[in-house]
């Protein structure tokens, strides 16, 4: 073939690529692929970048691989480890990363793919790469393509095989965010060019660049985590992956807002708690089995993770004792969940979990807790009380419902009258009054409970309330106050994820109502609710920690409030005390539904069921 005389490069990718004759075309590839990595001809970064976009978009194809592309991105690699002026000189910086992508990229579905590439010999040159030998934009692509590898039966054993590989990933989850803010992010004067490039595209200013380090240090943070996951799966590398000082903060490795479709540390932690090797080191951290109540809890993607960790541990005898103090509250709570996601009957399995650790521990020399016990047989009567009330007559059980509502009235005006505690007082009883099958106003009586206890300074009762409310609601955890009310009692408790993402779908639940109470005008997020979640992103932001350590000085432009550093948040007000202030208790649900019939499950559901956008959607839709 020969080259169009405009092209100024000798044997031009892209001239090749236009080869009408197939079999040509093909030599031409093959030719290409063997001779690029010994070129030092300018000029190579572009059909390179371009090798890289077809990657992206066809990762399937096999055209490129049996051409020798993985054979020719690892000899690439390896030069710019070793050729440091050729290295530097034009563009050629950029190779190595491009290099390391294309092999993730080819190797992320096709299982044949993973094997070709193993074959080629790409896990050395990556591991060089995770080693930081270069910098941390080629740790992030070289650990995703290691991840890619390690995914498939056929191809773990030979990424195994570098024990390596395990360490480093395990270092990396927990330092790469310093990594990345001490080397990146924190001064805008010392940023490489070429990673500016890189996250922008060439197309960015220094707060996109910002933003785009936030983003890749959280998926450089989630793709270590995934690599270590496939080792978690084997038992023989637990012990390795098990140690405290990683353990602990594997709860906190969650991602930011920027990773929704990533398990991160809690995904990491169900799959050690589902071996017996791991489950005995997670209960030997008390942090870590409080950081899991605390996600079962929440309104988080990743809720179920936490929930099926907390079941493992405490069926387990060898575990049961030491987390059942944490779990066991933990899990009462959540006990009349239908249905989380793929879960169904939930709430069933997490009834007869408590209820064979009440058998087991009763023969134990080491029984349970007094209270812990009495919170297990509060759940097991429940149940049976439910049972009795399906062959009771409707008669009766309208009788025990208007004797509740009355109840209520009397803890509403309490309420009003600034008697907080005996308003408490008074939706327990109707608690206790209530059918259980009424679960529309037994969510309304937990959730005014709950403000109640925010108000008595009591954030732990508060939460506690607000969970049983939203996992009564169907669907679950869309009842919007009890999400505000949950919001504020966990930023009582410093719990700023928590906090943020109770908070978030607070504001997306209220662009939805039909409450008046709650109804955002013209779409405005309550001033209250955005100064909550402003304060809590800035809680939990992804640097936050890294910023402490080093100055707490975010050099992105003087428009922008500083990270790592604290601000007064002490003059935002909630909505507990608004509501108070202005209209004697607006806070508490409104009275529309209780004069409804007593209506059986499936009848209940469907007055309140509506198809409201998941939480992802509430994060698009507040951070957009």
């Amino acid at each position: 073939m020969e080259k169009p005389t405009d092209c100024p490069y000798p044997g031009c990718f892209f001239c090749v690529m236009k080869e009408g004759n197939p079999s040509k075309r093909r030599a031409s590839i093959l030719k290409y692929f063997q001779e690029l990595p010994s070129q030092d001809d300018d000029g190579q970064v572009l059909p390179i970048s371009g090798l890289w976009n077809t990657a992206m978009a066809h990762p399937n194809d096999p055209e490129f691989i049996e051409l020798g592309i993985f054979e020719c991105m690892s000899a690439l690699i390896w030069k710019g480890l070793k050729n440091r002026r050729w290295l530097s000189h034009d563009q050629n910086v950029y190779i190595p990363y491009y290099a390391a992508h294309i092999i993730g990229s080819y190797t992320m579905n096709m299982e044949e793919f993973a094997e070709r590439a193993v074959h080629a010999g790409v896990i050395q040159p990556l591991i060089e790469l995770l080693r930081g030998r270069l910098t941390w934009v080629e740790q992030r692509v070289a650990v995703r393509a290691l991840g890619h590898l390690a995914t498939y039966p056929s191809t773990f054993a030979a990424v195994a095989s570098h024990a390596e590989i395990l360490e480093l990933s395990i270092q990396l989850a927990m330092s790469t965010l310093e990594i990345v803010y001490s080397h990146f992010y924190q001064y805008v004067d010392r940023r490489l060019s070429y990673h500016c490039d890189l996250l922008t595209r060439g197309m960015g200013g220094v707060e996109m660049e910002s933003r785009k380090a936030e983003e890749w240090a959280s998926q450089l943070q989630c793709w270590a985590l995934q690599l270590i996951n496939c080792f978690a799966f084997k038992a023989d590398f637990l012990p390795t992956i098990c140690k405290a000082e990683f353990l602990v903060k594997l709860p906190g490795m969650w991602g930011g807002l920027v990773n929704e479709n990533s398990p991160a540390g809690i995904g990491l932690l169900r799959t050690i708690c589902h071996h017996k090797t791991g489950r005995a080191p997670v209960a030997s951290c008390p942090g870590i089995v409080e950081a899991l109540c605390n996600i079962a809890h929440s309104s988080d993607d990743w809720q179920y993770m936490a929930i099926d960790c907390l079941l493992w541990l405490l069926q387990d005898p060898n575990t049961s004792l030491k987390v059942a103090d944490k779990a066991v509250p933990a899990l009462v709570d959540l006990s009349e969940i239908t249905s989380l996601g793929d879960y169904k009957k939930l709430g069933e399995s997490i009834i007869n979990a408590l209820e064979e650790c009440m058998q087991s521990q009763s023969t134990s020399r080491n029984p349970l807790d007094a209270q812990t016990k009495e919170l297990i047989e509060d759940v097991l009567s429940s149940r049976q009380r439910m049972k009795r009330e399906k062959g009771m007559p409707k008669e009766d059980l309208h009788i025990k419902q208007a004797a509740a509502l009355v109840v209520k009235l009397e803890g509403n005006s309490l309420f009003s009258s600034g008697n907080i505690s005996g308003a408490a007082s008074k939706y327990s009883e109707a608690i206790a009054l209530c059918p259980m099958r009424s679960k529309r106003e037994r969510a309304v009586l937990y959730s005014n409970r709950s403000q109640c206890f925010l108000l008595l300074q009591q954030p732990l009762a508060a939460i506690s309330d607000a969970t049983r409310a939203l996992c009564l609601h169907s669907p679950i955890n869309r009842h919007a106050k009890s999400l505000w009310r949950r919001a504020q009692a966990y930023d009582m408790l410093g719990l700023a994820k928590e906090s943020l993402l109770d908070a978030i779908l607070f504001i997306n639940e209220c662009s939805q109502s039909n409450d008046p109470d709650l109804s955002m005008r013209q779409n405005k997020v309550p001033d209250y609710a955005e100064r909550l979640v402003k304060k809590q992103m800035r809680a939990a932001w992804l640097f936050r920690e890294a910023a402490m350590k080093h100055g707490g000085v975010r050099c992105e432009g003087e428009s922008r409030d500083v990270y790592g550093q604290e601000t007064d948040d002490s003059e935002w007000e909630t909505a507990s005390e608004s509501d108070i202030a202005n209209d004697g208790g607006r806070g508490m649900d409104n009275d529309d539904d209780d004069n409804d019939d007593y209506n059986d499950d499936e009848a209940e559901d469907e007055d309140i069921k509506g198809d409201k956008p998941s939480r992802k959607s509430a994060r698009r839709r507040f951070l957009s």
